[in-house]
């Protein structure tokens, strides 16, 4: 069948050019937007970058001459709904550095080198100030975990998200030599488990937070709250940046043997830690070992949480932790209290007696 002539009956015809900005889509933005990040985006460069921003694809050289088998490892992940709370509150500067922590720390868990990562922002209309805060958030999170931030996506989709809102998804790639992985697969009893301070809640449970600080009954963002260095409001408090572990972790691996690595995200320490268990072991933690942050104490009485939800929920101010051999602790504990962290000593590795044993016990 051939395709006959579109007929304009019962249809309007524009009276002038249509544009892609009269449908929403500023591409003028996007390019201030660019401009806006440049510089933030070259302070974050590192060996191994070939080009700069604006190119289809990002290009990176890998040094594969100082590695003997060398492995690429790639993580993704967002900030979840805790970016309600920048929305709320107006302040977007730190979600970028939660973007980059959620996906370099799954990395380094296992010994690899963050090497580069790319963004993608996405709204439903660009106000380019509000994304170059972000992307310098970004830059920010890159520098601190010494890797480049190489590329991005900046997406404007009209009418797909409420006006003032956007959503970010991260992608990092590192590499580890083959005989330097950490995958757990050395944990025998006896082993230290040492867990490394959190800033905060980190980027999970964020769903259960708004419920419980901003719904009925809830004190809201605004808030007083008393901090270590001083009064804030409850919602800067929440903003709090994910810690990055990147460097300290890869400094303590050039020292030690580690054995294990855990990255406390959704699920506690209790989905966590069993995920680098060998099958027959489990963990003791003594919860009296490390300090829990006040935050986390105001989170359970506001929703009278009790203890198991807790644990399987935050990360209760522990945002990494470490299994090594008790012989090397203390130079485990010098080595990331030296970097700024910190550590404590905070539990072992036990034998598990059955399958239905707990792989996690946590003692008052």
């Amino acid at each position: 069948m051939s395709h006959s002539e579109p007929s304009n009956q019962g249809h309007s015809i524009a009276t002038r050019a249509t544009t892609y900005r009269d449908a929403g889509v500023d591409i003028d933005a996007g390019n201030r937007v660019v401009e806006l990040i440049r510089q933030a985006v070259a302070s974050t460069h590192r060996p191994g970058v070939l080009g700069g921003i604006g190119g289809f694809g990002a290009l990176f050289r890998p040094e594969w001459r100082q590695y003997t088998d060398p492995l690429l490892v790639s993580s993704t992940d967002g900030v979840g709904t805790k970016l309600k709370l920048a929305f709320l509150t107006g302040r977007h500067d730190t979600v970028g550095i939660d973007l980059v922590a959620m996906s370099v720390n799954d990395l380094v868990v296992q010994g690899a080198e963050p090497l580069f990562f790319l963004d993608y922002f996405a709204t439903g209309k660009l106000e380019p100030e509000v994304a170059a805060t972000v992307i310098q958030g970004i830059a920010e999170g890159c520098r601190q975990a010494g890797c480049a931030l190489v590329g991005g996506e900046t997406a404007e989709m009209p009418s797909f998200y409420p006006p003032g809102e956007y959503d970010l998804a991260g992608f990092a790639v590192g590499i580890v030599d083959r005989p330097a992985l950490i995958d757990g697969s050395t944990i025998v009893p006896g082993d230290v488990v040492i867990g490394i301070a959190s800033s905060g809640p980190h980027s999970n449970g964020y769903s259960l937070i708004r419920h419980l600080v901003m719904g009925p009954g809830g004190p809201g963002l605004d808030a007083p709250f008393i901090t270590p260095t001083g009064e804030t409001s409850l919602g800067e408090a929440l903003l709090t940046p994910t810690r990055i572990y990147a460097r300290p972790i890869l400094d303590l691996a050039r020292r030690i043997p580690i054995k294990g690595l855990v990255h406390i995200t959704g699920g506690g320490f209790t989905e966590n830690i069993p995920r680098v268990l060998p099958d027959a072991t489990s963990v003791h933690l003594d919860k009296r070992a490390w300090p829990r942050p006040p935050i986390f104490d105001l989170l359970q009485r506001l929703g009278n949480i009790d203890e198991a939800e807790m644990n399987r929920t935050f990360n209760c101010g522990l945002g990494m932790v470490a299994v090594v051999a008790e012989a090397d602790m203390e130079t485990a504990l010098a080595s990331l209290r030296g970097a700024g962290e910190a550590a404590w000593r905070i539990g072992q590795v036990v034998a598990r007696g059955s399958e239905a044993d707990p792989r996690v016990t946590i003692h008052d």
